[in-house]
């Protein structure tokens, strides 16, 4: 069989190889590509010839997957596959498989930085150093006693409220299913929103999802409240974000993801809002986090050789 990697997935490729030799040994014949690429003409061309490619969050969509009559499977280097054209890979027969739980701890992780940031006013507090200023007017709070609300109890979001639990916090959470998590209240989400002082989102995105957060949403949220977004951009509507932050309807935001990849255009609404610490989609990227991914790629692979499939999608 043959398999493709796409693109690096960031530990070094001579790991990689070591690995996929270890894992699959005489059972693939891998190719590997050291650059990322994101044109259909590009990913199409490498993609040829393969029975099995091997990609992370990248397009990959009925234009590409229709020129490819040797492919039998993907295996995304992600947890996330809205980018993958899944409707058309089930017509076809074309098995897809995620990497899912690869990135929890370090999502999670994230997640506290953000929430302790803005809490304790950091990066406010680092400029005022830096300029001889002093504690005035910047001193935040504790969150032990706060109310940790999440919204999505996935993997992701039940270590986010585990962590949340050890920090001393009233841990509640709006799901499509309901869990027995020790310590978690579920509630509506109208009633998460209007009640919790830290709010993090962590569902997937699709149809159900996109703006699911707007307007509406933030202005039932609490006045010192904090939102956190490390789950994907389109879910949060950012221009009722921006203003929710400028006009002072919640207290601070973090987010981590974009209705597009970084590079995020300059003049982006939220780089204008108050109180928003930005990152460029770095929860899931952490050094062990990528060491995972690349033991849960080989397993896919190994487990659609031997017709013992796992993590499907479809």
């Amino acid at each position: 069989m043959k398999v493709t990697f796409l693109e690096p997935l960031g530990i070094p490729q001579e790991q990689l190889k070591a690995m996929v030799e270890s894992s699959l040994g005489e059972l693939v014949e891998a190719t590997y590509y050291d650059t990322r690429a994101e044109d259909a003409e590009t990913l199409t061309e490498r993609s040829k010839g393969a029975d099995c490619v091997v990609l992370s969050n990248i397009r990959y969509g009925e234009d590409i997957i229709s020129q490819l009559p040797d492919l039998k499977m993907i295996c995304v280097a992600f947890t996330g596959v809205d980018l993958i054209d899944v409707e058309y890979c089930r017509s076809k027969g074309i098995m897809v498989c995620n990497c899912a739980g690869y990135s929890t701890v370090a999502v999670a992780d994230l997640v506290f930085g953000f929430a302790i940031s803005l809490s304790r006013n950091i990066p406010a507090c680092d400029r005022a150093v830096r300029e001889g200023g002093t504690k005035a007017g910047l001193v935040g709070w504790e969150l032990e006693g706060k109310k940790f609300g999440v919204i999505g109890a996935g993997a992701i979001g039940e270590r986010v409220l585990r962590i949340a639990q050890a920090f001393g916090c009233e841990t509640y959470a709006y799901s499509r299913t309901v869990k027995d998590i020790q310590g978690v209240t579920f509630i509506s989400l109208e009633d998460l929103l209007s009640t919790c002082d830290i709010i993090s989102v962590h569902v997937p995105q699709n149809p159900q999802t996109i703006g699911m957060i707007g307007k509406e949403q933030f202005d039932l949220m609490k006045k010192d409240a904090l939102f956190i977004n490390c789950a994907r951009g389109p879910i949060v509507d950012s221009e009722a974000l921006a203003d929710a932050l400028n006009s002072g309807r919640i207290a601070g935001a973090a987010v981590d993801v974009f209705e597009m990849e970084p590079p995020v255009p300059q003049d982006h609404v939220l780089f204008q809002a108050d109180n928003l610490i930005a990152t460029p989609h770095v929860a899931f990227a952490s050094a062990q986090a990528f060491e995972k991914r690349a033991v849960i790629v080989c397993e896919n692979i190994k487990g659609w050789l031997q017709n013992k499939p796992v993590n499907v999608i479809c």
